[in-house]
């Protein structure tokens, strides 16, 4: 089967969609959901087929599933086209790549900017909550109608929580029968020739690995994820401690706003700027810091945060929905209301191995339970399939 898969421009919790072809495949497990159980389907595809995904981003930053989905779908037999959603600026322009490319379904990631562009297109379609649509776009009355009619030609939507799931059930009472969820799985590849001491050289950080303590906020340069929340006080608490520093790393995603975390970070001690990093390098770097940060205004479901606890390196969140969902505070990571609390937070941690021992201990438990990797394939692929009854209907 041929899928689109479609993304919105965003990052960390992305928007993309997917698109898909035909496929013949074997009765599999069931999937709780509302009150009831859905049968799926899965086995290995017989013909190859096409899924384009949409996204709502250009960038390489981890989003909720972007790479995960293509991989778990090719792997089933699909042929898939990633494709970003701001590069097709009408409905006309869809119908054009669908017609030229000979696509049979779609799925999105992002309920808002993904999934408004495939409605009325004749082909099924499923959505993938991002973040923002359920957390932000919801309270936009514009946004929120038409994410509701969206909802309604949809076959299938994914929330990475049950709260997400509570959330649009209450908006959209509507789509009750085909809300699913389904957790983020959890792979890290960490680079084996990876060069911590070079990683630090190009950081600014020109001082003894062994003493240092590494902060890494993994995030886009956008707003939303507020690279800025924690600078001032991170920059104070590095002036009465010399080897702890925080480095922000993540691609230009805003060029206004990336102009402006540039101009403040130049000025704050203790805290440096990097650039996009390939995944196995990223991986390798959350390994080798201290701990990982989180300091979003909004999530979805937080890739760094369940790589880090995967990694076995100590998370310290913003006490927001999305990372409250999965991180509980001194169990899994800790969690922090505002910038003193999360020096406070983070000087506990670095002056207590008991503390850091058992939350690293928990969070890899945690991981390993609640988020596979297979089991987020199995869902991934039985719901496509069910895109694909559809096709044959």
């Amino acid at each position: 089967m041929r899928l689109l898969l479609r993304r919105a421009r965003s990052t960390c919790s992305g928007d993309r969609t997917w698109w898909s072809g035909r496929a013949s495949l074997r009765n599999g497990p069931s999937v709780a959901s509302d009150g009831g159980t859905h049968r799926w389907m899965r086995g290995r595809a017989r013909d190859q087929c096409s899924l384009p995904v949409f996204t709502a981003e250009r960038s390489l930053e981890p989003l909720p599933g972007q790479w995960a989905c293509r991989d778990h779908l090719e792997a089933a037999g699909h042929v898939c086209l990633l494709k970003d959603a701001f590069d097709l600026e009408s409905s006309s322009e869809t119908a054009q790549l669908i017609k030229a490319e000979n696509l049979e379904a779609a799925l999105a990631l992002h309920l808002y900017r993904g999934g408004r562009l495939l409605q009325g297109h004749g082909i099924p379609f499923g959505i993938i909550f991002g973040g923002t649509d359920l957390n932000e776009d919801v309270n936009q009355r514009e946004k929120n109608e038409v994410m509701g009619k969206v909802l309604e030609e949809a076959r299938f939507a994914v929330a990475f929580t049950e709260s997400m799931k509570e959330t649009a059930q209450t908006q959209w009472p509507h789509a009750r029968g085909k809300i699913y969820v389904q957790s983020q799985g959890v792979v890290t590849v960490p680079n084996a020739a990876f060069n911590w001491n070079t990683f630090l050289h190009r950081s600014g950080i020109n001082q003894n690995a062994d003493n240092l303590h590494i902060f890494l906020l993994v995030c886009g340069l956008r707003q939303v994820k507020d690279p800025l929340y924690l600078v001032d006080a991170f920059s104070e608490w590095h002036q009465e401690e010399p080897n702890v520093y925080m480095v922000i790393v993540g691609p230009e995603v805003d060029p206004v706003f990336t102009r402006e975390v540039k101009a403040k970070v130049k000025g704050a001690a203790g805290v440096r700027l990097l650039g996009e990093m390939p995944q196995e390098d990223l991986h390798a770097a959350l390994k080798n810091c201290f701990a990982v940060v989180n300091s979003s205004v909004s999530e979805g479901m937080s890739a760094a945060i369940l790589e880090a606890m995967d990694l076995e390196v100590p998370v310290l969140a913003r006490n927001i929905p999305g990372n409250a969902a999965v991180v509980k505070h001194e169990v899994t990571g800790l969690l922090f209301s505002d910038p003193q609390e999360f020096v406070q937070l983070a000087k506990r941690l670095v002056h207590d191995p008991a503390l850091e021992k058992e939350i690293v201990a928990n969070g890899r438990e945690y991981v390993r339970r609640c988020h596979s990797w297979q089991a987020e394939r199995d869902t991934y692929q039985n719901l496509v399939q069910n895109l694909e009854g559809s096709i044959r209907e």
